[in-house]
């Protein structure tokens, strides 16, 4: 008997792979018109919502040899997830759209949306799929479009840092970039051709930081109690610390002094997706966030480190560090 997890997309065309993903997703819809129609009708709780998209490419973005359906399903979802947060919203829905080879297994397809099922459910209890596309390509392509509402509070935007502020940040630093840098060091063949992990090789510290790089686990929650306790300023890290606290710090006009001792994954690795944020001197942090640098008047350059100016590689770009060999 074939298994069906091993039918292809191109054995079973696109309204039975609808079906197969849609009965994976379950009743998990909050929406007032979910899956199913021709668009979905959501609530806007407050009147505003806050929309985000993020593309994940087979090649650039993640390599079949290494990553499972189940672990892109859940990197797919969190990587918008964390934008939405870092607005300070509430996510509440997400879109999907799936181009697909026609020999994507209806497994991997289905171990997928289990993946962003899941993702909903442990980091933003309440957000669902509540629609998206398929549609057929030669490369693997995920993405994906969230929606959050802001609850009757103002969006927190990378612009509002002062000076006096304190920095912060929530979640994990550095560990996907070691991730990253462990897969292309030990998992690809002489020919620079991935090859599959043996996570039997891999010590317990390896294996976390692998796991942060291909099922990141950003702190959704704590956008929204970031706006809470008077955020003035905040932004998704997924470029690195210093990157992203330049684009910060250049948006708002101010410059930021980063606590020396961070060391260089910490500073300049992406990914993790951890939640920077300013807050004003005075409000106490929000469980979770820790400080790592204070805002100052706009002075030379936009970012420092224990007071000494940042320069080089400062973070991912993706026009310009991705490998374009897929895999």
């Amino acid at each position: 008997m074939t298994d069906p997890r091993a039918q292809t997309v191109g054995d079973l065309g696109e309204r039975a792979l609808l079906a197969r993903i849609l009965a994976v997703l379950g009743d998990a819809s909050r929406a007032e018109v979910g899956p199913g129609d021709d668009a979905a009708v959501l609530s806007a709780p407050g009147g505003r919502i806050v929309v985000t998209t993020d593309t994940l490419v087979h090649g650039p973005d993640f390599r079949l040899a290494w990553s499972r359906g189940l672990d892109l399903g859940h990197k797919a979802a969190a990587v918008n997830l964390a934008d939405v947060a870092a607005m300070g919203a509430r996510p509440t829905a997400l879109f999907v759209a799936l181009a697909l080879p026609d020999d994507t297994t209806a497994g991997f397809v289905e171990d997928l949306a289990r993946g962003l099922r899941e993702a909903c459910a442990e980091l933003a209890p309440g957000c669902a799929v509540e629609g998206g596309d398929l549609t057929a390509s030669d490369t693997l392509t995920i993405a994906v479009t969230a929606i959050g509402v802001l609850d009757g509070g103002p969006p927190v935007l990378r612009s509002g840092a002062r000076p006096g502020d304190v920095v912060a940040v929530a979640g994990e630093l550095g560990a996907a970039a070691r991730g990253l840098t462990l897969l292309f060091d030990r998992f690809r063949d002489a020919d620079g051709r991935p090859v599959p992990v043996d996570a039997g090789a891999l010590t317990a510290a390896e294996r976390s930081d692998l796991a942060s790089q291909l099922r990141p686990s950003p702190p959704i929650a704590l956008g929204p109690a970031a706006a809470r306790a008077g955020a003035t300023a905040m932004m998704d890290v997924s470029d690195g610390l210093l990157l992203d606290a330049t684009r910060m710090a250049e948006a708002s006009g101010v410059s930021m002094d980063l606590d020396a001792g961070m060391d260089a994954d910490d500073l300049r690795g992406g990914e993790g997706h951890a939640l920077l944020a300013c807050f004003p001197p005075d409000a106490p942090l929000p469980a979770g966030f820790r400080p790592v640098g204070r805002v100052g008047a706009r002075r030379g350059a936009p970012v420092t480190v224990g007071g000494v100016p940042v320069t080089g590689h400062l973070g991912w770009d993706p026009h310009r560090d991705w490998d374009a060999g897929r895999g």
